[in-house]
Formats: C-alpha cells, structure tokens, sequence
C-alpha cells in the first residue's frame, strides 16, 4: 500500500503505507480513511502538529542513543530512517501549500496485503 500527498503548490510525496499513515496520525487525520484533505484553514494546525511529532521523535532518537555505546550508535545511524527524516517531504509540502494558499490531498493505492 502506498499513501500519495498531492498539492498543486510541491510535487507528490508517495510513502509506504505504514509511514504515511503515522504521518496522517501526527496530523490529526484518519490513518485508515482512503482518501482525504487537509484544507487550507486545516494546513497551519497539521503543519505545527507534524513538526511536534518530528521534535518528539528527535528527542526519542537522542534518549536511546545516550543508552547505547558508540559502536551500536555508528550501526543505527547507518541503517535506520526515522520518523523525522521521513517528515522532511511532507513538511515542505505543507509549508508550501500554506505559502501558495492551496489544500493537501491523500490518497491510498495499492493493496493492503
């Protein structure tokens, strides 16, 4: 399953199910919805919003690592993505179509196997 963010102000962000539907989630919308909108009076809020969940997982990233040594720290950091870095799309959709006055649409393709 894929979830498309789509805006006539930024290209489309496409995201794997999972990781589009935490991102709807960090916005206030409905993770299981197969389409849907965040309007233009909807934008600010769910911008804020999205930018608390990526604060949050930023602090979560800096309290494991100052539990793990340096070698486990160098593994992770070559590996994992996270929550944050994933936003970065996203978030510049949202502050663009705030600036350009223009909604975000998402919609789900693909199956959900």
């Amino acid at each position: 399953m894929l979830i498309t963010f789509l805006s006539n102000a930024d290209a489309d962000v496409i995201m794997f199910g999972e990781v589009g539907q935490q991102m709807l989630v960090a916005m206030g919308k409905d993770p299981q919805a197969q389409e849907g909108i965040v309007t233009l009076e909807q934008l600010p809020l769910a911008l804020i919003a999205l930018q608390q969940a990526v604060q949050q997982d930023r602090l979560a990233q800096r309290q494991s690592a100052s539990d793990e040594d340096e070698e486990e720290q160098d593994a992770k950091r070559s590996s994992i993505i996270h929550f944050a870095q994933r936003a970065v799309p996203l978030l510049d959709m949202l502050q663009r179509s705030i600036n350009e006055k223009t909604p975000v649409l998402w919609r789900v393709s693909g199956n959900k196997a």
